[in-house]
């Protein structure tokens, strides 16, 4: 009988602790299912499936659209986007805060505490990464990304909260495995941070990356007589969609372009020029006195110019 009702009571006391915290589960949730949709339109991006035909001069605060950001080298690992990463621990986040409020039984009370020290060490983790990549932000890339920025905040707003909703019987032992954690994330994400920086350090910054596509005697022929015509290209060192456009020239013709650097931070920059023609986003095509950005098929700029030449591609 007496154990029937110690029982009775730890259940009760368990349920009524769940009922506490359930609120806390349901802001991580909210919080988390913006991490998704955050860092998951971030990799939509970077994988070419929500990416615009231009990159942004300027962005929220002073931001270049995080453009500049997501096309650096520490913008991917593994060959995947970093923000692939972060989608994938905030999906987790969200599953750890939802399970518990819907697993119906006996199983909603085994899951609730495993599920707080889950949300607790991966949000730990999350926000001490989040600080490594401001710091790469603000030292090594010198720009911003707003989308970056909201993704820290979501990160240290989890952690928050995880440590108010579990029931911490042991904190001695919450403050080790967070420490533990927190020094491990720490040390790997700084040593990857140096690491991943070192070849920019040897060859330069500001330098946009090489066009590696051959050209063909038509595009050649399509950038000499673009140049001839006094058209030039607006572009970013850091800028995926001016790579793209001069891919598609590849490397002889793209040499043989007009191409004008407005990142102030670029070699050879022009920023003044790019300040007096009023340029928003890159790349700008400026063909006979008309400005038009975004990248162009090499069939558009050759209407645009009446190129004479072998047929392209």
């Amino acid at each position: 009988m007496t154990s029937s009702r110690l029982s009775e009571r730890l259940a009760g006391q368990r349920r009524r602790g769940d009922s506490g915290s359930k609120w806390i589960r349901v802001a991580m949730a909210v919080l988390a299912t913006i991490g998704v949709i955050d860092t998951g339109s971030i990799t939509l991006k970077k994988w070419g499936v929500l990416a615009s035909l231009s990159c942004n001069s300027q962005g929220f605060f002073g931001c270049n659209g995080c453009e500049k950001v997501l096309s650096s080298d520490w913008g991917s690992l593994f060959g995947q986007p970093l923000s692939l990463f972060g989608f994938l621990a905030y999906s987790a986040m969200l599953l750890m805060a939802v399970l518990p409020l819907v697993i119906p039984g006996e199983a909603r009370h085994n899951l609730a505490q495993p599920s707080w020290w889950g949300m607790v060490l991966l949000s730990t983790g999350m926000t001490v990464f989040s600080a490594v990549l401001l710091g790469v932000m603000a030292f090594a890339i010198r720009d911003c990304c707003p989308f970056c920025i909201l993704s820290a905040a979501l990160s240290t707003g989890l952690l928050v909260l995880s440590l108010f909703g579990g029931e911490w019987e042991d904190r001695g032992q919450l403050v080790f495995r967070g420490l533990i954690t927190a020094l491990l994330v720490g040390v790997i994400g700084l040593g990857w941070a140096a690491s991943v920086g070192q070849p920019a350090v040897e060859t330069g910054r500001g330098v946009p990356p090489p066009v590696r596509a051959e050209s063909t005697e038509a595009t050649i022929a399509l950038a000499e007589q673009l140049t001839d015509q006094g058209a030039r290209m607006y572009s970013a060192y850091w800028c995926p969609h001016c790579h793209e456009q001069k891919e598609l020239f590849g490397k002889q013709a793209a040499d043989k372009l007009t191409v004008i650097e407005c990142a102030p931070d670029g070699r050879n920059s022009q920023k003044e020029l790019c300040d007096a023609k009023k340029i928003e986003g890159y790349p700008t095509w400026e063909i006979n006195g008309q400005l038009d950005s975004g990248v162009k098929p090499l069939t558009k700029l050759a209407e645009l110019i009446g190129y004479e030449g072998p047929a392209l591609n």
